[in-house]
């Protein structure tokens, strides 16, 4: 159990570089560009997906699988994350009425925890420890 604590925490932390990425975005997109928050949010999560999939590659998970393995992987993870994203963001701001912000804080909790869910158990499985 304290491995999967560490892991978290790692997973976590590199998460925070590639949520502030994605914030940057969409507030960027949202107050400069004028779109929507919805449309925004996704095209942040997805840019900051690739920077994300690096970190947790190299450093959480010291993966030993060939980027060719992984990298489709993470990427359906990704995909599915992006899904929720979006939907939790449409129902946050377009359906409850809150401030986008405070949506995408909601929704990123719950992003974490599946992206971690599913990139531990099935993504970055590794045969050895490295």
């Amino acid at each position: 159990m304290p491995g999967l604590i560490h892991k978290f925490i790692g997973f976590a932390g590199t998460g925070a570089i590639a949520t502030g990425i994605q914030y940057l975005i969409l507030i960027g997109l949202r107050e400069q560009g004028n779109l929507s928050p919805v449309l925004a949010s996704a095209i942040g999560y997805g840019l900051a997906a690739i920077t994300n999939y690096l970190m947790k590659y190299h450093w959480v998970f010291a993966s030993n699988q060939q980027h060719r393995h992984a990298a489709p992987k993470y990427a359906l993870v990704s995909l599915s994350g992006l899904v929720l994203n979006t939907a939790s963001m449409h129902l946050g701001t377009n359906i409850l009425g809150l401030y986008y912000l405070l949506s995408q804080v909601i929704t990123t909790s719950l992003v974490l925890v599946w992206n971690f869910t599913a990139n531990h158990i099935w993504t970055f499985r590794t045969t050895g420890q490295r």
